[in-house]
């Protein structure tokens, strides 16, 4: 139950709070579609209908579903929600895919439902690491792995799918830093390319408490496998066969 007044300030709550947390551009957070569903929770009418338009309007705007996503969280816990009505999320995600039908908006190197990397995108970061290595004498089998997350279940639900993908990317995110060389590879299966060592253990583990956390946080744990599956692969001799690998991954 909702304990906002009608002629509160919350899109101004919102607003303030989202972009001190999760939005990445302040200037483009402002849409007509914030009022439609402001209006909606103050009168106790259904979110979902201004949800979708809300996340049809994210996307038209090149916003990724996971920082829609977010944002949605931050109004209706400004609201006084203890949880995000899941049919609102639904709606979101549904109107996200409506408005990017391409799912182009990110761009080519990266996964608009993830906020990952493209296998196009971790295939030239290979490139970099096996020139890097021929150059020094070393062996990217010795010096570097490749971290495998599958979270796949037998679903038809596109706003199932996008949820997935949302958390799961923004828990690598968090376990291994924004701009670190990882992507989404296929539905529920991603990948990150680490370097060997002691920290790849660490890292493995940080990335499972990540999972957990988001699966949490944003009620999608029925949506993965569980446990989701981490494991690390070795990469091979050469590019071409790395290449190679990543495609015979995503089957």
């Amino acid at each position: 139950m909702s304990r906002v007044q009608p002629g509160s300030a919350l899109t101004e709550e919102w607003r303030a709070a989202s972009v001190q947390t999760v939005w990445l551009r302040p200037g483009d957070w402002y849409t007509p579609a914030v009022d439609a569903l402001v209006e909606a929770i103050e009168a106790g009418l259904d979110t979902a209908p201004s949800a979708s338009r809300l996340g049809a309007a994210r996307a038209t705007a090149g916003v990724g579903i996971t920082e829609a996503i977010d944002d949605l969280a931050i109004v209706f816990r400004a609201a006084g929600y203890e949880d995000t009505p899941i049919r609102s999320v639904r709606a979101l995600c549904e109107g996200w895919t409506g408005g990017n039908p391409a799912g182009g908006a990110l761009g080519t190197m990266t996964d608009p439902e993830s906020g990952l990397g493209t296998i196009e995108y971790l295939s030239q970061r290979l490139v970099e690491v096996y020139g890097s290595a021929r150059r020094q004498g070393e062996s990217v089998s010795d010096t570097h792995a490749l971290v495998v997350v599958d979270v796949s279940v037998v679903d038809s639900d596109v706003w199932q799918r996008i949820a997935r993908n949302a958390a799961v990317g923004s828990a690598l995110v968090g376990a291994y830093g924004d701009g670190h060389p990882m992507a989404h590879l296929g539905d529920g299966l991603y990948g990150v390319l680490v370097r060997r060592g002691e920290a790849l253990g660490i890292g493995i583990a940080a990335l499972r408490e990540h999972i957990s956390e988001r699966a949490t946080s944003m009620r999608v744990g029925n949506l993965w496998r569980q446990p989701p599956r981490v494991w690390v692969e070795s990469l091979p001799e050469t590019h071409a066969y790395a290449v190679e690998l990543l495609n015979t991954l995503q089957r």
